[in-house]
């Protein structure tokens, strides 16, 4: 009874959210078609892992979502990036949803972006904000093509999900 009452939980924080508008339909479309630009303090290449990692004031571009970083590592597959890790004190990341539509912003102390899934998880002091709408869990989802957005982790009892939705002010 104790897990089925924290999914049903999980569930209506996500249902609230969406009832609420907190977050819009669809992102740019193009953001998905657009390179990955980095700029870093340093980068190496590793061609036998197929890994590059940059370290230092990291910034990762890629149509209107942007990361900031200490360190960013990405992960090659078939000479596409296939997954990248970012990390920092914490990291941050901003993404414009729609045209006219509020930035959605976020920030954790990890992050994995998987380019081909257009996914985004951010993990341990994981907060997204939109408008007046404030996730924050130790684990977060947000799937960047359809805004939606993931909080929590249904396994787990101890990784609860917290929702603020502010009033507009009048």
């Amino acid at each position: 009874m104790k897990k089925n009452s924290k999914q049903a939980s999980f569930c209506y924080c996500v249902w609230l959210l969406a009832l609420f508008g907190a977050v819009p339909a669809y992102a740019l479309e193009s953001d998905a078609e657009q390179p990955i630009t980095i700029d870093s303090n340093t980068a190496t290449y590793d061609d036998a892992s197929a890994t590059s990692t940059y370290i230092g004031n990291v910034i990762s571009l890629q149509g209107s979502i942007r990361v900031n970083s200490d360190k960013l590592v990405v992960y090659l597959k078939d000479g596409e990036a296939d997954k990248l890790v970012f990390t920092g004190k914490p990291a941050h990341f901003k993404q414009t949803p729609s045209a006219g539509a509020e930035d959605i912003n976020g920030e954790a102390l990890t992050g994995e972006y998987f380019p081909k899934e257009n996914l985004l998880v951010l993990i341990d002091n994981a907060i997204v904000k939109q408008g007046n709408a404030v996730y924050s869990s130790k684990y977060i989802e947000y799937d960047i093509k359809s805004s939606l957005v993931k909080a929590g982790e249904k396994s787990s009892d101890a990784k609860r999900v917290h929702v603020i939705l502010k009033p507009k002010a009048k």
